[in-house]
Order: structure tokens, then sequence, then C-alpha cells
């Protein structure tokens, strides 16, 4: 599907899809949301934009293979939970610092670093599905010579 009408309106729909799913990432404390849905509406949006211009251009866009992205949330997200045994707590307790930026304080938690960890792993694995059922088959991914 490559028509003129997609091409125009995919890197306007991407970008605000990729800026909801931020807002539904940072929602996710104190109401619905949160990493995993905001994971999804992110690798939908890399999803329309490969539709759109082709697999190509969304390893261009993301800079970083799928797989990697998946394999730092992981990480982070293990890290925010392995945290608290440091202090002392239950595996997995949120923990709260407050650091002072530009004169305001910014209260930073370990559940939100976890948000973002799961939010980069279900983005990563998503959006590596997503390119790898868009690819054209040929010689390097099994598929007949032609």
């Amino acid at each position: 599907m490559n028509t003129l009408i997609l091409r125009t309106v995919a890197p306007v729909l991407t970008a605000l899809m990729l800026l909801f799913s931020i807002f539904v990432l940072l929602r996710g404390h104190n109401e619905p949301g949160g990493g995993f849905i905001g994971g999804l509406i992110a690798a939908s949006a890399l999803a329309i934009y490969g539709i759109a211009f082709g697999v190509g251009a969304v390893r261009r866009a993301i800079r970083f293979h799928p797989m990697a992205i998946a394999g730092a949330g992981l990480f982070l997200s293990t890290l925010s939970g392995l945290i608290s045994i440091f202090f002392g707590v239950p595996f997995m307790t949120g923990l709260w610092i407050y650091p002072v930026f530009f004169d305001v304080e910014v209260p930073l938690a370990t559940v939100m670093s976890f948000d973002l960890g799961v939010y980069l792993v279900v983005l990563g694995a998503i959006t590596s599905i997503a390119l790898a059922l868009e690819q054209e088959p040929g010689p390097e991914t099994g598929g007949e010579e032609g």
C-alpha cells in the first residue's frame, strides 16, 4: 500500500501517536495507562510509518536494532526492581528521590523507571515483529530468489 495520501499523512500521524504514547506512559501512575499500552501505541505508530515508507525507513528512524531497545528496557526494568534490595526493602518496592533542577524539586521514582523499561521492551519486541512481517522475502530472509 503505497498511496500518496498514506505517504502524506503517515509522518504526521506517526509523530502524534509517538507523542500520545509518551503521554500515556507518563499518565500511567495515577490513571490507566503506563509502559505497556504506551509501548503498544508507539509500536503501532512505527508500523504505520513502515507501511507507508518501508522497513528501511523505520530502521533508519529508530537508529537502534529493535531487540537492542527491548534488551535495554529489560535491563532498566530489572535494575529498577533490584535497587530496592540494596535499601533493605522487599523486591520491587517503589523508592523516590527528590533532586532539584533549576530551583524546581522533581520527584523521581523507581516505579517510573520500571514503566519506562516496560515501554522499551514492548516497543522493541513489537517493532521487531512488525518489521519482520513487513520485510519483503528475499535470499537474505530465506525466501526464494527471483
